[in-house]
């Protein structure tokens, strides 16, 4: 499924929220802030596109692969960075080359 995203599945998206599977017990609520390309793309290849999202100030995920889920969407699973934090709570980005 991931193979299939490019930058404007989730353009109309910013401003949504996904529901983030931490672990069995852990849900966080995460907004998606930020859809941007990233670089150019070759004509065998996708163009290269970033998304950022907040969560709240804690708990802060590790990265990782997560379980993220958007009612659109549905589930799908990418590896989540924390960058760091703004005045309303924890960075998450996800690059998709």
């Amino acid at each position: 499924m991931l193979e299939s995203f490019t930058i404007d599945t989730f353009s109309s998206l910013v401003g949504d929220t996904f529901a983030m599977h931490v672990d069995a017990d852990h849900v966080l609520q995460l907004e998606l802030i930020h859809a941007a390309s990233t670089g150019q793309s070759n004509p065998s290849a996708r163009r290269p596109f970033s998304l950022v999202f907040r969560g709240p100030p804690t708990p802060v995920a590790v990265q990782q692969i997560y379980q993220l889920h958007h009612p659109a969407l549905g589930r799908f699973a990418p590896f989540l960075v924390p960058i760091g934090r703004d005045e309303r709570g924890m960075l998450y980005e996800a690059v998709f080359t």
